[in-house]
């Protein structure tokens, strides 16, 4: 199952996906040991010069200075870990040429072309933050908590400030198809709105096409807001409310 991700600025820009819709979620730098808001898709490139949603002096999101704890899931102990490039570069690189992944992230390619796309959002400035899935002490999916307020994404849809957009893919094939992403994204989008108090929705832009995507987010208890024509492709956006989050 794979996710999208909203692009931040030094992003190279993406061709048009191909038709089909192998099954993932997809659907947006900051210093490795801060874990800063942010399956298989890919999001969509923010622009230079686009007016923030939030007021022009907000902080790109909150910094955490550890790992948010793990939760308990159906599926087994799962927790977020900031990205280290040297630890995890080659393995991320790795799921990127896996061609579920490729075809939506289109990332393929040697680690170079990975240590691109992570550099803009390892600066200590972003709104982006990449964060490794770690299930029962095993890395196992890669994941983008954004702000979606001041991304891109804002100029389509109306956003709220602080709303939180998320992107992920699953990198280890054995966990595809069997409801994994549905249980870790319900999972994330709770961390999410635990550790961010201000943040009162989270969002995601998978493709249209991308069936099993979309319907993982439903699963998962988001909603169908609207069909967004991305410079990328016609996305479908969907919408987690703080206020329909339900407790176990």
């Amino acid at each position: 199952m794979q996710g999208q991700h909203a692009d931040p600025p030094a992003r190279t820009r993406r061709t048009r996906r191909p038709r089909g819709h192998p099954v993932r979620l997809r659907h947006h730098h900051q210093p490795p040991a801060r874990l800063r808001p942010k399956s298989e898709s890919r999001p969509p490139r923010p622009e230079r010069g686009a007016p923030p949603v939030s007021p022009p002096d907000a902080h790109p999101g909150p910094v955490l200075t550890a790992d948010w704890a793990p939760v308990a899931t159906p599926a087994g102990e799962f927790r977020l870990a900031p990205v280290h490039p040297e630890r995890d570069l080659a393995m991320i690189s790795r799921w990127m040429n896996d061609p579920v992944v490729a075809a939506f992230w289109e990332l393929a390619g040697d680690e170079s072309v990975t240590a691109r796309h992570l550099a803009p959002q390892l600066d200590g400035d972003s709104h982006s933050t990449p964060c490794l899935g770690v299930l029962s002490g095993t890395p196992m999916s890669y994941w983008e908590l954004y702000r979606a307020d001041i991304d891109r994404l804002a100029r389509h849809y109306p956003a709220r400030p602080h709303d939180m957009g998320v992107h992920l893919l699953i990198g280890d094939g054995r966990h595809r198809g069997r409801g994994t992403g549905t249980t870790l994204l319900r999972a994330v989008t709770g961390l999410v709105l635990d550790h961010i108090p201000l943040c009162t929705r989270v969002v995601a832009e998978p493709d249209l096409r991308n069936v099993p995507s979309v319907s993982a987010f439903l699963s998962a208890g988001y909603r169908f807001s609207a069909e967004i024509e991305l410079p990328e492709k016609r996305a479908a956006l969907m919408i987690r409310d703080r206020a329909h989050r339900t407790r176990p």
